[in-house]
């Protein structure tokens, strides 16, 4: 099970504080920033409102990050 959802809509990224079992999606203004680790995806709607362009299996839509926050122990938005 995963522990913390993080969902960052902030460009700075608090990476010390993200564990490897954590899952991190970027939304809003962070889409802008591109997922470098396994665990970490893009809101689908935040990065096709801004037209950016990012592999499909890091794409979460709005209903798939709700899932998420109904499955995890922990949420942070930062």
């Amino acid at each position: 099970m995963v522990k913390t959802l993080w969902l960052v809509k902030k460009s700075n990224i608090p990476y010390s504080f993200i564990g490897e079992n954590d899952i991190v999606v970027l939304i809003e203004d962070a889409v802008l920033k591109i997922p470098t680790k396994p665990n970490w995806f893009v809101c689908k709607e935040d990065a096709h409102a801004r037209r950016i362009k990012v592999l499909e299996d890091k794409l979460l839509s709005y209903k798939e990050i709700a899932q998420l926050i109904l499955k995890v122990e922990k949420v942070v938005v930062w």
